[in-house]
């Protein structure tokens, strides 16, 4: 009887092992099955996030199509007006008759213009010395609708929007050393003193040290932005230079803009198109360090202080499509390039974001505050790049050698609203 006993209780204690063991693989397969679940949650909880920040954009696009066609329409509203105010008047006085002459045959400016500007126009002149208000009334009209079309008179109130692409000097098979070659100095425009750079950058091809644009005459005097490896950022400024990988930065650029080559996050090269942004805090002075901050598709993403003191050097302006390093040519970037806008003062970053929400092919900063160069690469043609800031420092196409089957191309982007 004994023995029977003991062998029961061998026999429970296997039994219970082995319910254990199940127990065990069933908590396992249980714990799997969760973990899958929260899985299939989370992709489904992004792609929801997704869809609801594609329709927030795809409203908002909606109400500012809305507001300027509202705003267009009370413009003409307001015209319409004024020519039957002038109809009304023209048998009352002979100086509305001419007035009246002068707005229905004249030419309107479709270029944003001063008041001055405007008035060389013999017409316009006239119509301010026969009435003010009148003619401050079309002067405003005529940059609204400049702002809208930029077109003439009986024409469709759209232009061919272009950017210009250059080749870099790296991909064997297809560099031409192409760039566009400016007179553009920082120095000039004393820009240690507060500077903002805008622009919008196509991205290639990546690899190691690859400029857009700039200048450097030694490391205390750089002006340089690009990419200084596949990875990473390079934007020098002074004797200063930051090289910060895009997912290292203070706010690390989002993985969804960028492309997974191995253990690394690069910038994409299948037509993305990224704006950029650097500003260095306004001052008086160089006798202590301000901020410089980079931005990238409006968002802030690293801080830095020091200070940019060395200036006038000999080398000449800013090169497109690669760097002006001491008046030679030095690593291109197979890139495109548009809206390039630079600043003698800091932007905030209200200002920033709006200028990466404004669609390129609206974008006009030609009105704004401290303009000191402003390339928008829309000629499609030629072989030269307006500066639309005044100041004249057009660019022109350059080539090693002088090869002119090597310069930069335009490439047309669409219809440019304006």
């Amino acid at each position: 009887m004994d023995y029977i006993k003991r062998q029961q209780k061998q026999w429970e204690k296997k039994w219970s092992r082995e319910a254990e063991l199940e127990a065990k693989k069933e908590a396992e397969r249980v714990a799997i099955i969760e973990a899958e679940a929260r899985k299939q949650e989370e992709i489904a909880a992004r792609k929801k996030l997704l869809l609801e920040q594609q329709e927030t954009e795809r409203l908002r696009q909606k109400h500012v199509q809305a507001k300027e066609k509202l705003d267009e329409d009370k413009w003409n509203e307001q015209l319409d007006t004024l020519l039957g105010q002038l109809d009304r008047r023209k048998r009352e006085d002979k100086k509305l008759e001419e007035i009246r002459i002068i707005i229905q045959n004249r030419e309107p400016s479709f270029q944003e213009l001063g008041w001055v500007n405007w008035l060389a126009d013999p017409l316009n002149q006239r119509l301010a010395d026969l009435d003010y208000d009148y003619a401050m009334e079309m002067f405003k009209r005529d940059n609204l609708m400049a702002k809208r079309r930029h077109g003439t008179r009986g024409r469709d109130a759209r232009a061919s929007n272009y950017v210009l692409s250059f080749t870099g000097n790296s991909a064997g098979a297809t560099r031409t050393y192409d760039y566009v070659a400016t007179d553009f100095n920082p120095d000039t425009y004393n820009l240690n003193l507060g500077f903002t750079v805008s622009y919008w950058v196509r991205p290639d091809e990546v690899g190691n040290t690859m400029f857009a644009f700039g200048r450097r005459h030694s490391n205390n005097q750089r002006f340089t932005f690009g990419i200084n490896r596949m990875r990473q950022s390079y934007f020098g400024i002074g004797k200063n230079k930051i090289t910060t990988a895009w997912v290292n930065m203070d706010t690390p650029v989002e993985e969804s803009l960028l492309e997974e080559s191995g253990a690394y996050w690069n910038l994409k090269t299948d037509g993305t198109w990224y704006h950029m942004a650097v500003t260095y805090d306004d001052r008086s002075n160089t006798s202590s360090g301000t901020d410089r901050k980079i931005y990238v598709n409006g968002v802030l993403r690293q801080t830095d202080t020091f200070n940019w003191s060395a200036t006038g050097g000999s080398t000449g302006g800013i090169y497109f499509g690669a760097r002006n390093n001491s008046d030679s040519y030095n690593n291109g970037w197979a890139c495109a390039l548009d809206e390039v806008a630079i600043f003698n003062t800091a932007k905030d970053s209200d200002w920033v974001a709006n200028v990466y929400n404004t669609n390129r092919n609206r974008l006009n900063l030609s009105n704004e505050s401290g303009l000191v160069g402003y390339w928008k690469f829309d000629e499609g043609t030629g072989t030269t790049v307006k500066d639309y800031s005044g100041n004249g420092n057009h660019g022109t196409f350059g080539a090693i050698s002088g090869n002119t089957t090597a310069y930069p191309t335009w490439e047309k982007q669409g219809v440019r609203r304006r």
